[in-house]
């Protein structure tokens, strides 16, 4: 899943940038309100977290823009300012949720996974795919009650297959909410992680789930 994060205090963006990146998203970040709102513009993002108080356009325009653009990212609020009035204001311009600072940043990263499960309207931090078991909390991956070992970037892209478990997911869906601008893609390596995945998937002998259309995508279901 790909997520914005637009703050201009550096210090509170380079952790926040950190925490998500550790929990497996790919991040993007933006210090002013017009670079925010142009990435948010020309980029396909799960979810923004976005400050009111920002050089340029404040939170609230890159809001409207958003709006006026028919943006689908959620967006969560993050806020010094925690009057009633605020909190109406910034959920009635669009926002998905809104968190007031200082706040933890394990609450952060609940109300993200929260609203990643609203986006692919699943209200349970649990994804199971036949004897597939995904915890989007902990990360732990298990097939028959055999844990499979993922790395970071593996398990992005199979909580990306689940959450559109039955579908063709496009290499380019893949390109564009897994991988981050700082990511150097070559131009197979979408397809060296689908093979690593599916391998670690089917060790053993398990059945397939990981599927290729070839020239379309790749489907996670217990049916070809």
């Amino acid at each position: 899943m790909r997520v914005l994060v637009i703050e201009d205090y550096q210090p509170l963006r380079a952790a926040v940038v950190a925490a998500i990146g550790a929990a497996g998203f790919a991040v993007d970040a933006s210090d002013n309100g017009d670079e925010g709102a142009w990435y948010a513009k020309v980029n396909a993002y799960d979810l923004i977290v976005l400050d009111l108080g920002l050089p340029g356009i404040d939170g609230m325009e890159v809001l409207r823009r958003m709006h006026n653009d028919s943006n689908q990212a959620h967006v969560l609020i993050t806020s010094a300012k925690d009057t009633l009035a605020d909190r109406v204001a910034g959920l009635d311009a669009g926002a998905d949720d809104y968190l007031a600072k200082p706040y933890a940043v394990e609450e952060l990263l609940a109300r993200i996974r929260a609203l990643v499960r609203r986006k692919y309207q699943r209200k349970q931090p649990i994804l199971e795919i036949a004897d597939l078991r995904i915890d989007s909390v902990t990360h732990e991956v298990s097939r028959g009650g055999d844990l499979i070992d993922l790395t970071p970037r593996e398990y992005a892209l199979l909580e990306l297959l689940a959450h559109r478990s039955g579908e063709l997911v496009s290499r380019q869906d893949i390109r564009e909410r897994i991988y981050d601008f700082r990511t150097d893609l070559g131009s197979n390596v979408i397809d060296v992680y689908i093979g690593y995945l599916r391998r670690k998937l089917e060790d053993g002998g398990r059945s397939r789930l990981l599927h290729t259309k070839r020239g379309h995508g790749y489907r996670l279901g217990d049916q070809p």
